[in-house]
């Protein structure tokens, strides 16, 4: 099986900075793509950040300019560094990744979750 860790969470002032982190552990033979999502009390999920295996990345709108996604293929796992946050970045924050196994088909598979709150 496959686990996804994140750590990084916490409680910050508007204008700060926070990094996220999410490690993939178990028997995986590759990882294709990794993202960030998030959830706000009383909205959908959505994609914060996403980055390819070969290091292509796209990141949403609303945090373009402040979010930098990034990723360590040795150590499979992927970052979000976040700065000048913004209340209204307060969110669960989940990772994602394609995970492949030997001998099993590309599955998608999700970390935790870890909270963010931006507040003053």
């Amino acid at each position: 099986q496959v686990q996804l860790v994140e750590s990084g969470g916490g409680l910050v002032q508007p204008g700060g900075s926070l990094r996220l982190s999410c490690a993939a552990f178990g028997s995986i033979f590759s990882i294709n793509a990794m993202g960030w999502y998030r959830q706000a009390p009383g909205k959908q999920r959505e994609l914060v950040a996403a980055i390819s295996s070969g290091g292509s990345t796209k990141h949403a709108d609303s945090v373009k300019g402040r979010f930098t996604i990034s990723r360590d293929n040795a150590k499979n796992t992927v970052y979000l560094q976040m700065n000048s946050l913004k209340p209204e970045d307060t969110a669960v924050y989940y990772c994602n990744a394609g995970v492949i196994r030997v001998g099993f088909r590309p599955d998608d598979y999700w970390g935790q979750g870890t909270q963010v709150t931006v507040s003053s």
